[in-house]
């Protein structure tokens, strides 16, 4: 089979987003297929197009089982709504270019296309299902417009809203089939006219598990790994949580827009807390094998969202610190993994630190082993995968 994956992310840029699709991309290759990305010009989550890929609108890349078209995109990481519109909708104007490679569209069985961006998903579903009648399949990670609304980030009924909406209801009615991160997501989706074909699809990592438990460390260590933005607010937390007093220390990795708030407030503060900047993706695992234990924090609760992280951590053994609620709080408590508080409840996540910190070396043990046995069964990466060729299959 002969699978195109339209991403307005993609590797080499770091993430959860880039993540989800590298991942997948791989996965299916694993599997037997052939595997082209259709993607921008790499520039996430730094807001600017990476060293080698400047100065260019076009760039083609082969790799051993495909082929990788960027096209330009404009870069940014501002919180203008207007400037990070235009870096989606650049891009998703930027394919069509695309279409122009007949003979190239006409080979592939199926096309996945990633969503949201809702511009890029549309602009896809346009292109691939309305224009060359190809198989589409959308990959939905998270639900826009809802997300937007329940993040404070968009009006429910106003003129952006409805021309969401209208979006998010296009795809849905167009895709011939929908793969979906959570149950929470199908459940939702159910709800519009949307094809019966739905595949739960959740971001695993393909790390090699080589452990049944971990030992922890004194003093303890916690991680974050991840994008540093208001829908994750490590900010409130450093603020929030007295680490120091707990005798914790606080590692953090990645980028977003509070990056630059939280290393001031570092530098200002003796908190505990240590900012490591980006980690390459295939040192992940090793840097995160360090800690003993991840804070997974959403700011809100939004419906449908399973933070990534969550999958992230498991393979190694490192128990979750949850802030949120929905089906993410569900894996933690069901496959006792972990400590749930809700969102902005500082206290209780302090509380549920403590607990952590005073569990046995046994009870340690204990719950790391949990985790990784979770990793092994119903998250297991491998097994995910062939699930999903089996879907593409079948439409």
């Amino acid at each position: 089979m002969k699978i195109l994956l339209v991403s307005f992310y993609y590797y080499p840029e770091l993430g959860a987003a880039p993540s989800r699709i590298t991942n997948m991309a791989e996965g299916f290759i694993a599997e037997g297929a052939e595997v082209d990305v259709l993607t921008c010009l790499p520039n996430y989550p730094k807001g600017r197009i990476f060293d080698g890929y400047r100065g260019r609108l076009y760039k083609k890349e082969k790799t051993g089982k495909g082929t990788i078209f960027r096209y330009w995109t404009y870069a940014t990481v501002s919180k203008n709504p207007i400037a990070r519109a235009w870096g989606m909708i650049s891009f998703a104007l930027m394919m069509w270019l695309f279409a122009f490679k007949i003979r190239t569209i006409r080979s592939y069985d199926r096309v996945v296309i990633q969503s949201p961006p809702l511009f890029v998903s549309c602009s896809g579903i346009m292109l691939f299902k309305c224009l060359y009648r190809k198989k589409t399949i959308l990959n939905i990670s998270d639900l826009w417009p809802l997300s937007a609304v329940e993040l404070g980030a968009m009006k429910e009924g106003s003129k952006m809203h409805r021309i969401f909406a209208a979006i998010e209801r296009f795809i849905y009615r167009k895709a011939d089939g929908i793969f979906c991160q959570s149950n929470e997501i199908i459940r939702h989706i159910d709800g519009y006219d949307s094809p019966d074909a739905k595949c739960l699809y959740r971001n695993l990592q393909r790390y090699k598990i080589t452990i049944d438990y971990r030992e922890k460390h004194t003093p303890m260590r916690i991680v974050y790994a991840g994008l540093l933005g208001v829908a994750q607010d490590i900010l409130g937390i450093i603020k929030n949580v007295d680490f120091k007093g707990l005798g914790i220390e606080f590692h953090l990795y990645g980028g977003g827009n509070q990056a630059k708030e939280i290393e001031e407030y570092i530098s200002q503060h003796d908190c505990n807390v240590e900012y490591h900047g980006y980690v390459e993706k295939s040192r992940m695992a090793d840097e995160l094998s360090k800690y003993d234990a991840s804070i997974v924090p959403l700011a809100v609760r939004i419906k449908g969202a399973v933070p990534s992280k969550i999958f992230d951590i498991l393979p190694i053994g490192l128990p979750v610190v949850f802030c949120g609620g929905g089906e993410g709080a569900e894996i933690v408590n069901d496959y006792g993994v972990g400590y749930v508080s809700t969102p902005g409840d500082y206290k209780a996540l302090t509380e549920n630190v403590k607990k952590l910190q005073s569990l046995t070396d046994e009870e340690y043990r204990e719950l790391t082993a949990r985790c990784i046995h979770a990793a092994k069964t119903d998250f297991d990466f491998a097994s995910q995968m062939s699930k999903a060729y089996d879907f593409l299959k079948k439409i």
